[in-house]
């Protein structure tokens, strides 16, 4: 009988013990955090913003696969599929979305309108002029970011130091990207000081990019071109063909495109752009309020390539290359 008992009691211990709140190792595990990231194409500058979010992020203590997941998409330069990433991020409700590039971040900005989703932008040349933040000094209620913004006077210094008898520069962008458009304008204010003359050739697409290029064989003595994410990036390759087939020397104004074969130019780091992005969104993770993260500026290096000046028909003076930051090699 009192063996029974004790039998019973243990039985009863053990349906006790299996009705009771499991807690394991599972309960300690840290919170997963959520972090998409679009950029508006394929590109060396883009994609190493991209690697410097994560980086940075990382740095800072989020990393992938631990305590926080990163949902990338790439529209390759369709804005009507960007639309659509930038509806799929605000429907995943995330954390934080990471908007590489001007139309990106406009896009994201647009389809999170109305939610508290923070919004990180990056490589964005004039986030005041594109409407993301209401001034250089103070973060949008849920955007901030880092910016590529140059000065021009440095890009045309570097044009004359290479060619000093330029008097007519060309530029090729598209006049639809807002951040080409606002550096077209700057360049050219800049260039009436320097007493230069500047012609423009506009593409709105990547198969115009060519003929563009061509429009402004004959009217300028070089050409240079912003960071446009149409020209300068997809299209880069018709427009360093028509400079090396036509003796025109091309400068640009990112490292991607200066070494797919430019004359040189004054670039960011983009990889140091997205680092910062990087940051600013642990520090949003870490709690704090996104009105004390106000956009930045990234500094900006001279990059020459001599190499590619010869293949459009002129030579880099020495002291110019021993100025340079950067001197790329094939």
């Amino acid at each position: 009988m009192k063996k029974g008992m004790i039998l019973m009691l243990g039985l009863c211990l053990i349906l006790i013990a299996a009705a009771l709140p499991v807690v394991s190792s599972c309960d300690t595990t840290e919170e997963m955090y959520t972090v998409c990231i679009t950029q508006i194409a394929t590109h060396p500058d883009l994609d190493n913003n991209r690697q410097g979010i994560i980086d940075g992020m990382a740095e800072m203590g989020y990393v992938e696969g631990e305590n926080v997941e990163f949902v990338i998409r790439n529209p390759e330069g369709d804005m009507t599929t960007q639309a659509t990433i930038a509806e799929y991020f605000v429907s995943l409700n995330p954390d934080i979305i990471q908007a590489i590039t001007t139309p990106s971040a406009q896009t994201v900005v647009a389809a999170a309108e109305g939610t508290d989703i923070v919004i990180i932008f990056s490589s964005v040349t004039d986030p005041v002029t594109a409407g993301l933040v209401p001034s250089w000094t103070e973060a949008g209620a849920t955007v901030t970011g880092v910016s590529d913004w140059f000065e021009m006077p440095p890009q045309i210094e570097l044009i004359l130091s290479v060619m000093p008898d330029v008097q007519v520069l060309g530029i090729a962008y598209n006049a639809g990207e807002v951040n080409a458009a606002v550096q077209a304008e700057e360049f050219k204010a800049a260039a009436a000081d320097f007493g230069l003359t500047v012609v423009e050739a506009t593409a709105a697409s990547t198969a115009d990019v060519y003929a563009a290029g061509m429009s402004l064989v004959g009217r300028c003595d070089a050409v240079w071109i912003p960071t446009c994410n149409t020209v300068g990036g997809v299209g880069i390759e018709s427009i360093i063909q028509v400079g090396e087939e036509n003796g025109l020397p091309v400068f640009g104004s990112a490292l991607g495109m200066i070494s797919t074969g430019l004359v040189g130019g004054c670039s960011v780091d983009y990889y140091w752009v997205g680092v910062q992005a990087g940051y600013m969104a642990a520090r949003i993770l870490d709690g704090e309020d996104i009105a004390d993260i106000l956009p930045i500026k990234a500094a900006v290096s001279t990059i020459v390539y001599p190499a590619a000046a010869l293949r459009m028909g002129i030579t880099i003076p020495q002291s110019v290359i021993d100025a340079a930051d950067l001197v790329l090699e094939d």
